[in-house]
Parts: C-alpha cells; sequence; structure tokens
C-alpha cells in the first residue's frame, strides 16, 4: 500500500494532539479520578463529533452489517486503551506510561504480517529494533527494583498497547466504511460509554476541586484528544498501511515525555534522550518505506 502524503499529515496531527494529552491526563489525574476523566470526556468528545457530522450534512445511519465493526474496533481502540492506560498513569510516569504504550508498533507489526500480508521491510524492521532499544534505555535506567514497584502500571500499559495494536489490524482487515468524522464519533461512544458508566459507579467525584487551569485540560482533552486527533486517527489509518501507521505513532511518547519534563518536571536524563532519539529516528524510518 502507498504511503500518501494526506496520510503523513493526518498521522502528524494524531502524535501531537495525543502526545501532549499525557501531561494533561497525569495532571488532571490529580483533581479527577480514572475512570470518570476518561469515559466522561470521551462521551462528551463523541457527542461533539456527532453533532459536527450533522452539521456537515453527514448522516449518523450506520448498516447492520457494520454494527459489530464498531463495537469490537471501539472496544478494542478506545475502552481498553482508556481504562488500561488511564490507570496505568496511577503507577507510572506520564513519561514511562507513554514510552511503554507505543510498543504498539512493534505488536502491530508482528500481527499485520500473518493477517494483512505486510511484510516488515528492512526500514521497518529496524525501526523496530531501535524502538526496542529506546525502550530498554528508559526503562533500565531506574532499576529492577523501581521496574518491580511500577509492575501493575507496567503490565496495565502493555495490555493498552497490545489491545490498540488489535484494534488497528482489524480496522484494517474489515474497513468500517463510513466517512472518518461519523466513525470516530460511533468508536469513541461505543467505547467510552462503559468506562463513563463504570466512573460515575464506581467512584467519587468532586467537581468543586477541579481548578481553572483544570477546566482548560479537560477541554483540551475532550476536543483535542478525541475529536480532533481520533479523527486524525482514522483518516492516517485509511491511507497508510497499518503498519506504517503504527510505527509513525511512535512520535507521540516523544512529546509526551518532552512535555512531561517542562510541565510536571518529570527527570529527562540520558536514559530518555537515548530513547526520544531512538523513536524519531525510528518514525523517520517507517515513514521513507
Amino acid at each position: 500500500m502507498r504511503i500518501a502524503p494526506a496520510g503523513l499529515m493526518f498521522l502528524a496531527i494524531t502524535s501531537v494532539g495525543w502526545g501532549f494529552n499525557w501531561p494533561v491526563t497525569k495532571f488532571l489525574l490529580a483533581e479527577l479520578p480514572p475512570l470518570t476523566l476518561r469515559g466522561v470526556t470521551g462521551v462528551l468528545g463523541a457527542l461533539l463529533l456527532a453533532a459536527f457530522a450533522l452539521i456537515r450534512g453527514q448522516s449518523l445511519k450506520v448498516a447492520p452489517g457494520i454494527w459489530p465493526r464498531l463495537v469490537v474496533a471501539g472496544l478494542l481502540n478506545v475502552t481498553g486503551w482508556m481504562v488500561l492506560m488511564g490507570l496505568a498513569l496511577l503507577w507510572l510516569p506520564a513519561s514511562e506510561a507513554a514510552l511503554i504504550a507505543y510498543t504498539m508498533p512493534i505488536w502491530a507489526s508482528i500481527i499485520a504480517w500473518p493477517v494483512l500480508g505486510e511484510q516488515p521491510t528492512l526500514l521497518r524492521t529496524i525501526a523496530l529494533v531501535m524502538a526496542f532499544a529506546g525502550l530498554a534505555s528508559i526503562m533500565g535506567q531506574n532499576g529492577i527494583s523501581a521496574s518491580e514497584a511500577k509492575l501493575p502500571g507496567i503490565v496495565m500499559a502493555l495490555g493498552g498497547s497490545i489491545g490498540f495494536a488489535l484494534g488497528t489490524v482489524f480496522s484494517k482487515k474489515f474497513p468500517i466504511h463510513l466517512p472518518p468524522i461519523t466513525a470516530a464519533a460511533w468508536q469513541i461512544g461505543i467505547g467510552c460509554l462503559p468506562v463513563a458508566i463504570a466512573g460515575l459507579v464506581f467512584e467519587t467525584t468532586h467537581l468543586e476541586q477541579v481548578t481553572p487551569i483544570g477546566w482548560v485540560l479537560l477541554f483540551y482533552s475532550t476536543v483535542v484528544q478525541f475529536c480532533i486527533a481520533y479523527v486524525s486517527w482514522f483518516a492516517a489509518l485509511a491511507r497508510l498501511p497499518a503498519s506504517v501507521a503504527a510505527i509513525g505513532t511512535m512520535a507521540v511518547p516523544v512529546i509526551g515525555v518532552a512535555t512531561a519534563a517542562i510541565a510536571l518536571h518529570e527527570p529527562l536524563g540520558a536514559g530518555q534522550i537515548a530513547a526520544l532519539i531512538f523513536t524519531l529516528a525510528g518514525v523517520a524510518l517507517a515513514t521513507r518505506g
């Protein structure tokens, strides 16, 4: 499948939107519980997308045969990702969670080979090896004991990463023939509704404790993360091979680590810098191949 320039543009928009959202979510978790934060903002984002689709004259109607694909894609791409990554941030700094989460391209490339016939090229293989090296540098710098203390967060981040990889390949294998905005609205709504319900049932939310900057960041999380970035992701996935789209998202942890260091004062030492170099180089190689 040809690498379309428009696909790379949408991929860049996705990476920026999701990258900034890692430190945003880490900050908001100090003011709101994880399931409520991820679920309610997602449902609001889905409603905004649905309204925008109607304003543009797009129908929200879904053919009966498309519903199973929407549900599976929503559960893999949204529900699992939102829940597991939101919980992982309770144990991990935003920078480490982002880097573990974006081992996703590795799993997507492995799954896409037998399922989609996307045999890895030499450049894409080198990109994946470099990603492993970057992950090893970021996780190895604090020693084994630190990793053991963070084990629940590491397991959840890896689980969300593998689930999103499955969703990426599934969406290529069984494409959802809907306009990008409509497809995003339904997938985000389906994926976030059970998360929001679980949050409202099992968590206690104190909106009066949300600071003014927290409300601004909630707006970002709702509009940019869910509306703009997710629509761009589905548009990119429609125009790029699954493995290239997945590897391209490795710019997300680069942005996440850098912004977390600036905004949250998380450490940015030699290990993190090595990881950033490896992931950026991997993205550059993947988009050439």
